[in-house]
C-alpha cells in the first residue's frame, strides 16, 4: 500500500467543451519515487467513448528524487451524450503482476453549434396553387414499345441468320474448350494410374463427345460401327489399345499413340462442324 500512495496520477482536458468529431487534448501525469516501474497506455488501450488520433509523449523528469511522466492524448468525441467523463489510467509493471492507478475523471461537455430557434416561424408569403399534371403519357409509351418492336423485327430479318450462326459457332467453340480440358485431366489419370475405371472413362468422354459432333448414338454403337460410320479402319486397333486394360487387365504397347489418334478424331470432326456451320446460308 505505501507503493501505490507514492504514485499519483493526474489527467485533465485542456477545454471545457467540444464539438462531435473535434480533436481534443487529454493531459496525463504521473508522478512517483524511485523504484517504480511505470508504463503508460499506447494505441491499443479501449479510450471508448474517444477515438485516439494521436498520443505525444515527454521525456521524463527528476527532481528531488521525484519523478515525472506526462503524455498528450489527442483524441475525438463521437458519442451524443451532453457531457461525457474520461480517465486514462498508468500502470505500475511488478515482476510478476501489475497495478492500475487511476486518475479521477475529467469531464468534456458537447458543443452544439445550432442556431437558436426563434419563438415564432416566419414563413414566406407564397401559397399560391401550383397544379401539376399527373396523367401518365400512354402514347409516348405505346410509341416507344411500338418502335422497339419494329427494330427488333428489323434486326431479325436482316441479321437473324448471321447473329444465329455466330451464336452456335460460339457455343461450339465453348464446348470444344471444356471438352479439350477434360479430355487432357482424363489422359493424365489414365497415363499416370492405366486401370479399368479410367480407361472407361476416357473411352466415355470420347464417345460422348464424338455423338455431340455427329449427332449419332456413339456410345451405343460397337466399335465396328464405330468403325464404319467414320470410315476409319485404324480407329479399331487405337480403341483394342484401351479397352484391352478394360477386358483384360493389360496394358497397350502404343497407349499414347492410341490417345493421340482419337484427340485428332475429335479435333478434325469439330473443325468440320465448325466450317459448315460457318458457311451455312
Amino acid at each position: 500500500m505505501g507503493q501505490e500512495r507514492e504514485v499519483e496520477v493526474e489527467g485533465y482536458f485542456q477545454q471545457d467543451s467540444a464539438m462531435i468529431g473535434e480533436r481534443v487534448a487529454y493531459i496525463l501525469k504521473a508522478r512517483y519515487g524511485e523504484g517504480h516501474n511505470i508504463v503508460f497506455p499506447d494505441s491499443t488501450f479501449d479510450f471508448s467513448p474517444f477515438v485516439l488520433l494521436e498520443k505525444k509523449t515527454f521525456m521524463s523528469s527528476t527532481t528531488e528524487g521525484i519523478t515525472l511522466d506526462s503524455a498528450i492524448y489527442y483524441v475525438s468525441n463521437f458519442s451524443l451524450e451532453p457531457i461525457s467523463f474520461f480517465s486514462i489510467p498508468v500502470f505500475e509493471v511488478f515482476k510478476y503482476d501489475s497495478l492500475i492507478h487511476q486518475p479521477l475523471e475529467a469531464s468534456l461537455a458537447l458543443k452544439l453549434i445550432i442556431d437558436t430557434i426563434p419563438d415564432e416561424l416566419s414563413f414566406r408569403d407564397n401559397n399560391v396553387y401550383q397544379p401539376i399534371d399527373t396523367e401518365f403519357n400512354f402514347p409516348l409509351l405505346i410509341g416507344l414499345l411500338l418502335s422497339l418492336i419494329f427494330i427488333g423485327i428489323g434486326i431479325s430479318f436482316f441479321f437473324g441468320k448471321s447473329i444465329r450462326r455466330r451464336w452456335e459457332i460460339w457455343m461450339e467453340k465453348r464446348k470444344y474448350r471444356l471438352f479439350a480440358l477434360r479430355w487432357k485431366k482424363a489422359e493424365e489419370e489414365f497415363a499416370a494410374k492405366p486401370d479399368m475405371d479410367h480407361a472407361d472413362e476416357l473411352l466415355g468422354l470420347w464417345k460422348t463427345y464424338m455423338e455431340h459432333l455427329k449427332d449419332k448414338p456413339f456410345r451405343e454403337w460397337t466399335t465396328i460401327e464405330i468403325s464404319d460410320f467414320l470410315e476409319n479402319k485404324e480407329i479399331i486397333k487405337d480403341f483394342r489399345e484401351i479397352e484391352m486394360i478394360i477386358y483384360a487387365g493389360k496394358s497397350g504397347k502404343n497407349i499414347p499413340k492410341a490417345c493421340q489418334n482419337l484427340w485428332n478424331i475429335c479435333s478434325d470432326t469439330y473443325q468440320q462442324k465448325i466450317t459448315a456451320t460457318d458457311d451455312r446460308k
